[in-house]
């Protein structure tokens, strides 16, 4: 078994016991009224604010290129936007929580940061190779002109 078999196996497996298992918890502890209002309530909100932070990616990935740029960084917020309202339209505590934390801004760009950091790690380690259909391209690569 592969180590992202197992990580994958984790994910949808532990992650929803978990989950549910706090669900539990918290219509124990309230009622099930209210944690019921409660997952509605974040699916909304996740889907309110995805919507409006996705606007925002968009129209700077856009000001980007319409300024001949590459829209790196604006790239991985738009990532992070989607992949957070999905967390928050699944529901359980931990996956709003995440979602929450990948659609506000603030928190947003720390989480960028931290990403860019680690694969900039990978890239310096080498440790990316690109494949595609009749193309291979090794970490030690130069365009012609370089060389």
């Amino acid at each position: 078994m592969s180590k992202n078999f197992g990580k994958l196996v984790l994910l949808f497996t532990v992650v929803p016991f978990i989950e549910l298992f706090l669900l539990l918890k918290l219509a124990e502890v309230t009622s099930s009224g209210f944690t019921f209002g409660v997952i509605i309530l974040t699916g909304l909100l996740g889907a309110f604010f995805a919507r409006q932070q996705g606007k925002k990616v968009i129209d700077s990935l856009q000001k980007e290129m319409n300024l001949g740029r590459l829209p790196g960084d604006n790239l991985i917020h738009g990532l992070c936007v989607l992949i957070g309202g999905v967390l928050l339209l699944t529901p359980g505590l931990l996956t709003d929580f995440s979602g929450f934390m990948l659609l506000i801004p603030g928190t947003r760009h720390m989480i960028v940061k931290v990403l860019k950091q680690q694969f900039s790690g990978i890239v310096q380690k080498q440790a990316v190779h690109i494949y595609s259909q009749n193309v291979h391209i090794e970490p030690d690569y130069q365009p012609w002109d370089e060389q």
